[in-house]
């Protein structure tokens, strides 16, 4: 008697991808060496001022917006390393070990296995901000006493992530192109520490700030009118607009919905020279809004390049 073997369904299989990228998530000693690295500096955020206090003998301030004005505390820099030791390996490593052999042996296509890779690194992503974010939240209620906006957290974790994927999308790409690890690795730092350098100085000193709004990153560096420190040098609390601080800028945008955005350049020094040379202002709405188009924009772009130089990628046994 024959018997007729049913292949399985795409959900089936999208799972099984799922299912074997979070384990090789898992057992990464980087990824976990990222998570514990993670845990210390929260963990040392919150001690750290309650340690000095007690040395210098001065009561410690409490501070009922810490929690919400720190997120889940990654930055940029977290960003990027997040991102790093999420996928570097996802495709490249593939290529790199053989083990794309077997794996393309199964009856799953290439953009399933694609996509179910990338919907991995979500999960591993979400997970781990949730953790970091709960984490924080209960120390800095310890530490800080009863806290403000904690609602708005779910807000600020998803625009974390959304900032992480920015350079997912772009370490993937680069490794499908390569099929190397550390060639992805490379050039994303590459791409982060020349941002890094340059964003500032052109925000500071160039009068085309604007160009910064649709570069990756930091972005420019714009003040909140009426907020911040009292410092007269300061004209108001500072905010970046580049798709690092997505979840930053939502949670200022809910708070301050009415807010503006200014932006200065230091101006030539002299006698009767302003140090702050106003360029113009904007709504913070409009800031929160593109700083997401961008990011989305960003995503899609390098996402699509790393599908399809995967599904053109050629295999040798």
């Amino acid at each position: 008697m024959s018997r007729s073997r049913t292949s399985p369904s795409r959900i089936t299989r999208f799972s099984a991808v799922v299912k074997y990228e979070l384990l090789w998530n898992i057992r990464k000693k980087k990824f976990l060496g990222m998570i514990v690295l993670a845990f210390i500096l929260a963990t040392l955020s919150l001690v750290l001022p309650v340690i000095l206090s007690n040395v210098t003998n001065q009561p410690l301030n409490q501070n009922p917006d810490y929690v919400i004005s720190t997120g889940t505390g990654i930055g940029g820099l977290g960003f990027f390393l997040f991102a790093i030791v999420t996928v570097m390996n996802s495709i490249s490593g593939e290529f790199e070990s053989g083990t794309i052999v077997p794996l393309l042996t199964k009856p799953v296509s290439r953009t399933t296995i694609f996509i179910g890779k990338v919907f991995a690194a979500f999960l591993t992503l979400f997970t781990t901000y949730v953790i970091l974010t709960g984490y924080l939240a209960i120390g800095g209620t310890i530490v800080y006493g009863a806290q403000n906006s904690l609602h708005l957290l779910p807000i600020s974790l998803m625009g974390n992530i959304l900032s992480t994927f920015v350079w997912i999308a772009i370490v993937l790409a680069i490794g499908s192109i390569s099929k190397s690890s550390m060639i992805a690795a490379l050039v994303t730092f590459g791409i982060w520490m020349g941002l890094t350098i340059a964003s500032p100085i052109i925000s500071m000193f160039s009068d085309q700030t604007w160009i910064l709004h649709y570069v990756i990153g930091s972005g420019a560096t714009g003040y909140i009118e009426g907020l911040g420190s009292p410092n007269p040098l300061i004209p108001g609390m500072p905010i970046s607009t580049g798709t690092d601080s997505i979840a930053t800028n939502l949670i200022n945008y809910i708070l301050y919905p009415s807010a503006n955005v200014t932006f200065f350049k230091i101006g030539i020094l002299g006698p009767g020279s302003p140090l702050l040379v106003e360029l113009y202002t904007e709504a913070l709405s409009l800031v929160v809004l593109r700083s997401i188009l961008v990011a989305t924009a960003y995503i899609l772009v390098f996402s699509l390049i790393s599908w399809y130089a995967f599904r053109r990628a050629q295999v040798l046994q």
